[in-house]
């Protein structure tokens, strides 16, 4: 199938899929006689999977690494495992930090009268 067919079947823009083939993240299954990119099944397939990896935030190098896990049956999945662990430590991370702004913004939304008064707890943080 054609560049365009492989990117509606994995769910990525095109543009997307040229620059994981051009980075040598998923390869074409070969080209046409006109010299187009031509996708199997199997690299609609490794798409995907790169798709809802890179949806976790996975970063590319770490999606490199899971799609050669992934293609080797003699994997260890104590090596996906520790690949999940951390981007789970990753994301639980940025939770914490997202609370704290939280936390920190709600107190000033609050403490700020919101009237027409030029005073303002949010501004004088700020600056």
């Amino acid at each position: 199938m054609n560049i365009s067919h492989a990117a509606k079947a994995s769910g990525l823009p095109v543009k997307t899929v040229r620059y994981y083939a051009d980075i040598g993240l998923v390869a074409p299954a070969g080209r046409t006689e006109a010299g187009y990119r031509s996708y199997d099944a199997a690299s609609v397939r490794r798409l995907a999977f790169i798709r809802r990896a890179r949806e976790f935030g996975f970063s590319i190098e770490e999606s490199r690494e899971l799609i050669g896990l992934y293609q080797n049956d003699a994997r260890s999945s104590a090596d996906v495992k520790k690949l999940a662990a951390k981007r789970l430590e990753q994301i639980e991370q940025k939770q914490r930090e997202l609370q704290v702004l939280h936390d920190e913004l709600k107190h000033l939304v609050r403490a700020c009268r919101g009237d027409n008064r030029p005073d303002c707890p949010i501004i004088d943080y700020l600056g």
